[in-house]
């Protein structure tokens, strides 16, 4: 039995469905149990019924997002009911200078997260995926409405972003799996890293339009993000983060074929997979 946090969000469900697909027997922990649209067999739990949700449970996923300042209690209380390990959920940038992270902008607490689970009773396993694929659909999609140019600071920006199918199958491993991930914070990013200008060719040829990248001055993109009801620190943050970042190798990891036995999927493979989410 294991117990999944955050289990209708991007991670979260497709976790649901690799463990469910190994023959694990789930529960989820939504707030809204009665309307969420889980797998077969996946039982779902309110947090007001969280020691029921952890009755017999072997492993535990914590997201950072869903359980934040609750972490330090809730793997307290998985270590009294004899949880056996606890994964947890980070980012690639966690060491970082908190404000050079822009997703603490939004609320997110990685490293308080991280730490509070390593930190803890249980033996652990921390997760720390690049950025995901998915963000480039808030970050392009508004734009495809209008022609095929996407406009944006910095082409020369390039990150190996990661399927989030891949993070959830690694993170379905680190808790179905033997003790060999035990103690360890793994990094995991896409195959290849990717200019923001390679990216957007690569996008089209899926999606069958002839997209092409146009750089636009960064105070210029920034204000229009803001204007499209990003905020303002996050998106200032952000822009600043594809200026600092632009000029240095970005990292690229060879744990998710190391763990999965197959290679991390691709961008345009991830496009693939989301078609119809750019119509």
């Amino acid at each position: 039995m294991y117990l999944v946090t955050g289990a209708t969000g991007v991670i979260g469900r497709p976790l649901l469905h690799a463990l469910r697909s190994d023959g694990a027997h789930v529960r989820a922990l939504t707030r809204h149990p009665a309307h969420a649209d889980l797998p077969d067999g996946v039982h779902a739990f309110a947090p007001d019924d969280i020691e029921a949700a952890l009755e017999g449970v072997r492993g535990l996923f914590v997201h950072p997002r869903a359980v934040g300042e609750h972490t330090g209690k809730l793997v307290a209380l998985a270590a009294e009911r004899d949880v056996e390990k606890v994964v947890v959920l980070s980012a690639i940038n966690v060491e970082e200078d908190p404000a050079h992270q822009p997703s603490r902008f939004n609320g997110d607490r990685n490293r308080e997260v991280e730490r509070a689970v390593t930190e803890g009773p249980l033996p652990w396993i921390a997760v720390r995926p690049s950025s995901f694929a998915m963000n480039t659909l808030g970050m392009w999609r508004g734009q495809l409405g209008f022609g095929d140019t996407v406009r944006g600071p910095f082409p020369g920006f390039a990150e190996a972003v990661i399927h989030e199918r891949d993070v959830a199958e690694v993170i379905a491993r680190a808790l179905l799996g033997d003790d060999a991930l035990l103690g360890r914070r793994i990094e995991v990013t896409g195959p290849e890293a990717l200019r923001f200008d390679e990216m957007v060719p690569i996008l089209g040829a899926v999606i069958g339009r002839p997209l092409r990248y146009q750089e636009v001055p960064a105070e210029l993109a920034t204000e229009a993000m803001i204007r499209n009801g990003l905020d303002e620190n996050f998106a200032h943050a952000l822009v600043a983060r594809f200026e600092r970042e632009s000029t240095r190798p970005a990292t690229v990891s060879t744990e998710v074929e190391a763990i999965l036995g197959r290679p991390a999927l691709t961008f345009a493979e991830w496009a693939g997979d989301h078609v119809v989410d750019w119509s």
